[in-house]
């Protein structure tokens, strides 16, 4: 990201006008209360057998004064010293990152030294207060590489903070300042959050300490393309960077998210905004506070989208569900009977729209807990129960199966078809390849491929792959299923 270097400030005023009525705002503890509806009537020219007179919809414009003015004081501005190796238009290694312009963390970016250097940096966001006697609520991203964080109060004081855990899964990182008797923020709950309904942000955009900002929420649930698995709350709300951390009030004045995203080609905001949920947030505290590290639960499956053609495939009424497409041997999911090309439909009792639904349920779910899934399988509804398994704990045959993988000089993580995988693609050998790194990716090998035969010998395993390799020395030539199409791609050894 690049620093911000020039600012324009415009303020604007518009007037509404309208044909007979006014609009009257009248204020009240925390918003307007609407004036009852005004009944339009209907011209005197009007036609025999006109529609009859339609109330006017009733039009409330919220007043947040109240709530900056009570809340306020519990949202704090954060500054962080250390070295970082951030990223700035320009780095290679930056344009590489296919998210880097899409979506933008807040944080004040600083460029870093040539050759990858680690510089000292300088970065700030924004938090709040959640308990009197000094925990505080960010982002992760606030935090990561900070040597030194400064918490900044409304009434000019400054505190040390010590970061007592951070969860990058979540992008949320709890801190502690030693100090009594702070005002806090009530919390209230992601779960109640209606789409449309006006929302508030205030935080530390570009530094500028206690800014608010207002819009509605647009969306709920979304997933993003990223590793965290959060259920983000969508908003239309100006964020701008500085803002990380800093809560999202509603109209009764709880906190119901932590600013956390932007959608952004620019860099500054343009009318996209994501929240991490509270409730999201508040269990990871709970956590840290408890025992100094978060735990996240696993599933152990891969899962597409369910579009129309599936749908009819698979005899679906709607497509509606997260397909299956790979399921992690010995993992939970293999435990609990799941298998590809299943379609889950349910997961305790929630119902799964969209296949971005599932990880964000797991993500909110603790290692060990049971779980019930609904799964569609060859046109019956199936019901599925197991226990979730923990993330940090990685299946035994994956790890000897990535070893293997690593030992390719190739660059390649492969794994074999499953049965269903060979079914449908009628292949009778091949390995799909899940990543594509060094010499493979610069020869144009892509992650999706199905590696039929090395230097026309067909492979069925790892081993074979990594014995053949091993007797080459200065090229190879790969078979490669794409889709329908089947083609030879030569790749230089290193």
């Amino acid at each position: 990201m690049r620093n911000t270097t020039t600012m324009f400030l415009a303020l604007a005023t518009a007037g509404v006008i309208g044909a007979g009525a006014a609009i009257a705002v009248q204020q009240s503890q925390a918003f307007a209360s609407p004036r009852p509806a005004a009944v339009i009537s209907a011209p005197a020219n009007a036609a025999a057998g006109a529609p009859a007179p339609v109330p006017a919809p009733m039009i409330s414009l919220p007043d947040f004064s109240v709530i900056a003015s009570l809340n306020g004081p519990a949202v704090v501005n954060i500054s962080t010293t250390g070295s970082t190796r951030a990223q700035y238009r320009g780095d290679p290694d930056a344009e590489n990152d296919p998210f880097f312009e899409f979506f933008r963390r807040f944080q004040v970016p600083v460029p870093r030294g040539r050759g990858g250097a680690p510089v000292p940096s300088h970065g700030v966001g924004s938090g709040f207060i959640v308990s009197a006697d000094g925990i505080i609520l960010t982002n992760a991203h606030v935090v990561r590489d900070a040597s030194e964080v400064t918490v900044k109060l409304t009434d000019r004081r400054e505190f040390r903070a010590k970061v007592l855990g951070s969860d990058p899964k979540t992008d949320v990182a709890v801190l502690k300042i030693e100090a009594k008797n702070l005002p806090v923020v009530p919390l209230g709950r992601s779960g109640d959050v209606k789409v449309g309904e006006w929302v508030l942000a205030i935080g530390s955009p570009f530094g500028l300490e206690n800014t608010v900002t207002a819009g509605v929420v647009s969306a709920k649930g979304r997933s993003l393309p990223d590793d965290s698995n959060v259920p983000f709350i969508q908003t239309d709300v100006a964020i701008n960077p500085g803002n990380s951390g800093g809560p999202l009030f509603n109209t009764k004045g709880e906190v119901i998210g932590i600013n956390s995203q932007i959608y952004s080609q620019s860099g500054g905001y343009q009318g996209l905004s994501f929240s991490i949920p509270i409730d999201v947030a508040t269990r990871v505290r709970d956590q840290v506070v408890a025992t100094g590290k978060v735990v996240h639960a696993r599933l152990g499956v891969m899962v597409q989208e369910v579009n129309q053609s599936f749908a009819d495939s698979f005899n679906l009424a709607s497509p509606e569900g997260a397909l299956v497409s790979n399921v992690e041997r010995g993992g939970p999911a293999d435990k609990i009977g799941l298998k590809a090309g299943d379609v889950i439909r349910m997961m305790n009792g929630q119902k799964i729209v969209s296949s971005g639904d599932l990880p964000a349920m797991v993500g909110q779910a603790m290692p060990g807990d049971k779980v019930t899934l609904e799964v569609w399988r060859q046109g019956k509804s199936v019901t599925l129960e197991g226990k979730l398994g923990n993330a940090a704990e990685r299946n035994v045959a994956a790890v000897q199966n990535d070893e293997a993988a690593a030992r390719l000089r190739l660059g390649l993580a492969l794994r074999e078809l499953d049965p269903m995988e060979r079914r449908v693609s009628g292949l009778a050998a091949g390995l799909v390849i899940e990543d594509a790194g060094g010499a493979a990716a610069s020869a144009g090998v892509q992650p999706g491929d199905v590696l039929l035969s090395v230097n026309g010998r067909p492979v069925n395993s790892v081993n074979e792959v990594r014995d053949l390799v091993a007797k080459s020395t200065k090229s190879v030539a790969l078979l490669i299923q794409r889709g329908e199409d089947r083609i030879f791609i030569p790749v230089r050894l290193g």
